[in-house]
This record gives structure tokens, C-alpha cells and sequence, in this order.
């Protein structure tokens, strides 16, 4: 995954970070579960503040707010008017929130293999759909489906 160590991508400016550490300058960025889960929605091509509510998490309107707002200043997420109801915020990922997908997939491989819960319906699909595909395969496809709907979204 050469594209994620390249240069290609603008930089964050980080000037408060508590260290020199990337993975706790990370995690002050995405470090809460709330971060992660917005990521997750926007990759099953949830884009509404609406969509965002209606996840079984159920998140709360303040916490969504402030999440949306921390992911923007970050350049992690965007968004644009809805053609049809300018009232309505379309968010989508950037190159840098894109790139967290590889992130999520092993969150999701270590939940499996580690965790003993029942998981739900989009979950148990996505499992079933890529079992026995090779991690690369499985990254690549869900990241290039994700890029289609972006490009279908933003040229609507």
C-alpha cells in the first residue's frame, strides 16, 4: 500500500499534539469509537446528517455535530448541498478519510476472530461476502465501490 506512505496527499498541520508519537497524534484525530463509526456509515454510503442518526448506535445530535465538525477541520470529510434541498449537508470522505479503510477492515477482522457477540445483518453479509477473499482483494474492491459512490454522489 505504497499510496498510503506517499506524499501525494495534503499534510495535517498538527501544532497541539501531547507528542512526537504518529499513533497517539492519530488518535487524538480518530481516537473515539463516534469517529470511527461516522467513517464506517459514510463507507456504507450513508451521507445525511439523517442517515448518520438513524444508525443503530443511535449517537446523539450533539456528539454527531461535533464529530462531522472535528472529521471537517481534519480534511477527513466534506461535503456539499443536496442538488434537489440545499438544506440538506451530503458529507463524503476525502483521499485522507478514504484511506482509513484498511483500518476499519481490521477492526472488523479482529472483532470477528476475537469477539463472541451475534453481529448484525450488514455485518454478517459483509462477512459472508468476503470470507475466503484475499485481504488486498476485499480492501481495493470495498475502496473503489466507496470511490464509485462519491463520484455518482458529487455528480448527481
Amino acid at each position: 500500500y505504497m499510496e498510503v506512505f506517499s506524499d501525494k496527499h495534503p499534510k495535517l498541520k498538527i501544532r497541539d499534539n501531547r507528542s512526537g508519537c504518529p499513533i497517539s497524534t492519530s488518535l487524538e484525530i480518530m481516537g473515539d469509537n463516534w469517529s470511527l463509526i461516522l467513517i464506517r456509515d459514510l463507507f456504507l454510503k450513508r451521507s445525511t446528517f439523517t442517515e448518520f442518526m438513524n444508525s443503530p448506535e443511535k449517537i446523539s445530535s450533539n456528539i454527531l455535530s461535533d464529530r462531522i465538525n472535528k472529521l471537517q477541520k481534519y480534511n477527513i470529510i466534506e461535503y456539499r448541498l443536496h442538488p434537489k434541498n440545499r438544506k440538506i449537508k451530503q458529507y463524503y470522505l476525502t483521499n485522507s478519510g478514504i484511506n482509513f479503510f484498511p483500518l476499519i477492515y481490521e477492526l472488523f477482522v479482529w472483532s470477528k476472530k476475537h469477539i463472541d457477540m451475534e453481529f448484525g445483518p450488514i455485518a454478517t453479509d459483509w462477512y459472508t461476502k468476503n470470507e475466503g477473499v484475499e485481504r488486498k482483494d476485499t480492501i481495493d474492491n470495498t475502496i473503489l465501490g466507496y470511490k464509485k459512490f462519491k463520484k455518482k454522489l458529487l455528480s448527481a
